[in-house]
């Protein structure tokens, strides 16, 4: 998931197993042992949105798993295993057809309510699908169900040949798309959804675990239009909580949904997301007992708080990278992209910036991501290598070449290179990654990059718009598959952000999501990293891994690799 607070993972289809986190033990669906408490976290500032649909972000997406809840579900075994299992369906039938298509059949719960007490009906789960697929809904991540039959027609249209004039005069091929009805999800029953993929997708029960696929009541957002999410009233949720309070820039309040099917099992009375965006203030307010969790530390902090043993690490399939804009000059050259990729010391940034145990980045997808193939053949990145050498002694040839490369491209030594700008959001470590990479692009190429910091919905929209040069990026896995980091920079995709366009590397991804043979799915993501990291459409910093620091009086938290911490059967003990 893209994750704009840390420039959006290790999923088996069943279990995922995680490092071991400070707190984690208490199984959801035990009753909670202590009374109840309210708890205080902060995950990030003002949220762009907490629309299922349109959220793009993994903060926001870890307070929807609390507001809402799929078909599916993330939840712990009590030792410190996230585990996929039934959400709002209690049962899933999967049967393969004879022309390749698959039919999932689910069969909802019938406790599944709404936070309004009016049950949840299969009817939702249609409504937000269709949301979804809806190229007039603009959702980003609308792609993650593109192997329902008959979504490519309703979210990317078919050419009609016939053209358009624009208000400047310029033509355009006019598009025509497929009523989001077409989609292949049907509701026989107030109980049964029906789901046809086009093909048998390994990820798919990930997919109904995933926020954009939770359902939406229809009658709440036709009624109260883009505004649904701000008011209390009506933002109607399925999830263990519901919104009672949001103010703007300061905190969202969630307190127990009084109709989720295991209320009963809750810990926290309320959860209150508070919206910072400061790193020493978020540590002052965990010092001083003010919030229960956070994932940013000041940066010298780091080194003294790993050794204590109060800032925790977890596994976390992401990779930080430089995404450039590639669509504007002098970034829609490859020789010049290339050149910025190699004037990166990643050494010297997870050793001396972010300092939490990354991994320098020879490549795109991380390590953790499950491959196919022989003896040794431990993951995608074990089976790919690296397309560059990150190693310290090599430092200096990089540069050189970088320094050839921008040459070639009619900028030796940085001569006549026009004005670019970074742009990255606030927060302590990404101003430090910024001010390095403007250091080492400096004195590598010869070149003045300026910074430019902005709040994250600033920052999150200018990304979205293609309305930058260079900035600051993380992914992270939706699922464990390549193809959740991969089909991100497919041409067209909602959250290609970089607007890299290759006909080739399209072909590639297009391969793998229709061919049923696994190694050969695998050998055509392979081909589409490659000629990914060829093009140098964007520059991968480091692997990722997760900090944060709890209160050690708080019991039960347990996180998916995703990146995703759920709260809801803390419990809290005097101390």
């Amino acid at each position: 998931m893209r994750n704009a607070k840390k420039c959006l993972v290790f999923i088996l289809s069943a279990v995922i197993i995680f490092g071991t986190l400070s707190g984690c033990g208490s199984k959801s669906g035990s009753a909670a042992s202590s009374s109840p408490f309210d708890l205080a976290v902060c995950l990030a500032t003002e949220p762009g949105t907490i629309d299922p649909t349109l959220n793009s972000a993994l903060d926001s997406g870890t307070m929807l798993q609390h507001f809402f809840e799929g078909l599916m579900k993330w939840t712990d075994d009590g030792k410190g295993n996230a585990t996929l299992t039934f959400g709002q369906a209690k049962s899933m039938d999967k049967t393969i057809n004879s022309d390749g298509t698959v039919t999932y059949t689910f069969k909802l719960r019938s406790d599944a309510k709404w936070s309004d007490g009016k049950p949840v009906t299969s009817g939702d789960f249609v409504y937000s699908w269709q949301r979804l697929a809806d190229h007039a809904t603009g959702a980003s991540y609308s792609y993650q169900i593109d192997m329902v039959k008959g979504y490519d027609a309703i979210a990317n249209g078919t050419p009609t040949g016939e053209k358009a004039k624009g208000e400047n005069g310029s033509e355009t091929e006019v598009i025509k798309y497929a009523d989001p009805s077409t989609l292949g999800v049907s509701a026989p029953d107030d109980d049964t959804f029906v789901v046809t993929l086009t093909y048998d997708c390994p990820y798919f029960r990930e997919i109904c675990a995933f926020p954009a696929t939770f359902p939406l009541r229809k009658d709440i957002i036709t009624s109260a239009g883009d505004k649904w999410t701000f008011d209390p009233s009506t933002y109607v949720s399925n999830g263990p909580y519901k919104l009672s309070e949001w103010i703007h820039n300061s905190h969202i309040k969630a307190v127990k949904n009084e109709y989720y099917y295991d209320v009963s099992k809750l810990g926290p009375a309320s959860i209150t997301f508070q919206l910072m965006d400061d790193a020493n203030a978020m540590y002052s307010a965990f010092r001083s007992g003010t919030l229960q969790f956070i994932e940013e530390v000041p940066s010298d902090e780091v080194t003294t708080l790993l050794a204590s043993g109060d800032l925790k690490l977890a596994e976390y399939l992401g990779t930080s990278f430089v995404c450039f804009q590639n669509q504007k000059t002098p970034f829609n050259d490859e020789r010049v992209r290339e050149a910025f990729s190699l004037a990166i010391d990643r050494n010297y940034i997870v050793n001396n910036v972010t300092k939490t145990g990354e991994v320098p980045a020879d490549a795109y997808v991380p390590s953790g991501v499950s491959d196919v193939g022989g003896t040794g053949a431990k993951d995608f990145r074990t089976v790919g290598g690296g397309y560059y050498s990150v190693a310290a002694g090599d430092y200096t040839s990089n540069c050189k070449k970088a320094q050839e490369l921008l040459a070639q491209a009619g900028y030796p030594d940085g001569k006549d290179f026009p004005a670019v700008e970074y742009l990255y959001g606030t927060d302590d470590r990404n101003k430090s990654l910024a001010e390095a990479l403007q250091q080492m692009w400096k004195t590598a190429l010869g070149v003045n990059v300026s910074l430019s910091n902005q709040d994250w919905a600033t920052f999150g929209s200018n990304l979205q718009s293609g309305n930058y040069t260079i900035a600051s990026m993380v992914f992270t896995a939706d699922f464990n598959d390549p193809i959740s980091f991969l089909d991100l920079w497919r041409t067209g995709n909602g959250n290609n952000i970089s607007q890299y366009s290759s006909s080739e590397y399209d072909t590639a991804i297009d391969s793998a999501k229709t061919t049923p043979d696994a190694s050969a799915r695998m050998k055509s993501l392979h081909s589409a990293e490659g000629i990914l990291m060829k093009d140098s459409a964007i520059a991968p910093l480091y692997f990722y891994t997760n900090m944060y620091m709890l209160d050690k009086n708080v019991k039960g938290l347990y996180y998916s690799p995703l990146g995703y911490y759920f709260f809801s059967y803390c419990t809290k003990t005097a101390g």
